[in-house]
């Protein structure tokens, strides 16, 4: 299939993984690295891929462009500024390094949602979906007027721009399950994954 040249794939690994109590990019589900699961699917679609990380010697082996956060410590809004000023086409798609179930058909069609749009976001019974999302370099004033406001919760510049919201009935016809937004926060919820993938 065709690989998307109009806008890029950006993965956020710059995380602290607080909860984990490590860097869970490298936690492996039958021996794949989480990172590398995000990669394989992300990879396929977009000809342009970079990583936003705070320590990018840990992910140089992988071979892709990789970029420090601009102002540090804004967690993923932060990320988000930094994947937009860096990419080279007009809109990125924003996944996080711990979704292993990325859906390629799913991210396909929300990159076909864009037109007209300076977002395509999922919803899901009223939660945004921020880190599963496209977003255009015509979001960048309006994310730099919310951290000059010192406010780092992403949707909170919806509001100022366009945005295409995906719904729980259109995201259900690519993915039933809803598991392309299933995140790994803890080792049981990893240990959990393995389990269902070895069926």
């Amino acid at each position: 299939m065709k690989t998307i040249n109009d806008v890029s794939g950006v993965i956020l690994a710059g995380g602290k993984s607080t909860r984990y109590g490590k860097n869970k990019a490298f936690e492996t589900v039958n021996g794949i690295p989480l990172i590398e699961m995000v990669l394989s699917v992300m990879g396929s679609l977009f000809e342009e891929l970079i990583i936003i990380t705070n320590t990018p010697h840990s992910y140089s082996h992988l071979g892709l462009p990789v970029y420090e956060d601009l102002i540090a410590g804004l967690g993923p809004l932060g990320g988000i500024l930094t994947g937009l000023t860096a990419v080279s086409k007009e809109a990125a798609f924003f996944v996080a390094c711990d979704m292993p179930s990325l859906n390629a058909r799913l991210l396909r069609y929300m990159v076909e949602c864009k037109e007209g749009f300076d977002a395509v976001v999922p919803r899901i019974s009223g939660q945004m979906e921020a880190l599963h999302a496209l977003y255009r370099t015509t979001c960048i004033p309006a994310i730099r007027s919310l951290i000059d406001a010192h406010q780092y919760q992403v949707f909170r510049f919806f509001p100022e721009v366009s945005v295409r919201y995906v719904d729980e009935n259109e995201i259900r016809q690519f993915d039933p399950e809803l598991s392309s937004f299933f995140n790994i926060n803890t080792p049981q919820e990893l240990k959990k994954l393995e389990n269902q993938i070895r069926g």
